[in-house]
């Protein structure tokens, strides 16, 4: 089965060109216009990643990703922001992302970091 990516941001044309590209790349998309309506799907098990936006209204992306460590789910997380402030990429990779990109990012780039949190990920269940 194709790996299940969900993308959460509350940029309607954000979400729907990476729907768009990782749509061409073969993967199973989900998207969200926010974290909590994310936390309420039935995809948070299913998800072999996570993109989130970093700045979003009520839950921020950091903030959902101290939420699923706390309940268990590890899935990787890779951050898309439009203001990439260094303070909070060091917050994002110290909790755990797997990478923290600045919009616009060239979509090489994102489709690049999902495989190798992919790839890091069934390393991970291979041990």
């Amino acid at each position: 089965m194709l790996s299940l990516i969900s993308v959460v941001d509350d940029d309607a044309s954000v979400r729907v060109a990476t729907d768009n590209l990782l749509s061409s790349h073969g993967y199973r998309v989900q998207t969200f216009a926010s974290a909590e309506e994310f936390l309420q799907s039935s995809c948070l098990n299913d998800s072999a990643c996570v993109i989130a936006d970093v700045q979003m209204p009520a839950m921020s992306g950091l903030d959902l990703l101290a939420h699923m460590r706390a309940h268990g789910y590890n899935a990787p997380f890779i951050f898309i922001t439009a203001f990439p402030e260094e303070s909070v990429r060091t917050q994002a990779l110290k909790a755990g992302a797997v990478s923290f990109l600045a919009k616009p990012f060239a979509g090489s780039v994102l489709i690049n970091c999902i495989e190798i949190a992919l790839s890091e990920r069934r390393d991970d269940a291979g041990k």
